[in-house]
């Protein structure tokens, strides 16, 4: 995975940004939202986000 692909254009937040927030903890899109902004301007990158918050709780949770 390219961490540094851009998942929310609106905020300019990463897949490495939304995966640092994972790893310090947060586990939900609220939390990710939160932590980086992503997905609270237009949210249509939502889905995007809540599936890469899916793929970085299971790696971390391993």
């Amino acid at each position: 995975m390219n961490l540094d692909k851009v998942v929310c254009n609106c905020m300019s937040i990463t897949n490495g940004d939304i995966k640092d927030a994972v790893d310090s903890g947060a586990s939900t899109l609220e939390e990710v939202q939160e932590a980086t902004g992503a997905g609270t301007a237009c949210g249509v990158c939502c889905d995007d986000i809540q599936h890469l918050i899916d793929q970085f709780v299971a790696e971390r949770d391993k």
